[in-house]
């Protein structure tokens, strides 16, 4: 089976900063740092088992899922030998997802 490639589109590389810079703003910037660390090792997890997660119920779209550490969604599209990271957010916001753009950055 060949290796899955992992990339963030520039959504999900946004919430991660954005949960990071909250967490510094709280005075607690460990706690987003450890946070973010935690949710690069469950994304790990789709190189090995890149359908484990979810449909997401707002889409019912199979190349769309979700993986969840609490408190987040990790909401990514899987493609034949790609996943793309989209989204990174509190489990209780309503997903929408923006337009792709070309270039994302891959991790």
């Amino acid at each position: 089976m060949p290796a899955i490639d992992i990339r963030f589109a520039e959504s999900a590389i946004a919430d991660l900063e954005e949960i990071e810079r909250w967490y510094l703003e709280q005075g607690v910037p460990h706690i987003g740092d450890r946070l973010v660390a935690e949710i690069f090792d469950r994304i790990q997890v789709l190189r090995d088992h890149p359908g484990s997660g979810r449909m997401v119920p707002e889409f019912r779209r199979k190349s769309l899922r979700e993986l969840i550490h609490p408190p987040f969604r990790i909401v990514y599209r899987r493609e034949a030998n790609r996943i793309r990271i989209v989204r990174v957010w509190r489990s209780e916001r309503i997903l929408r997802l923006a337009p792709e753009k070309a270039g994302a950055k891959g991790h």
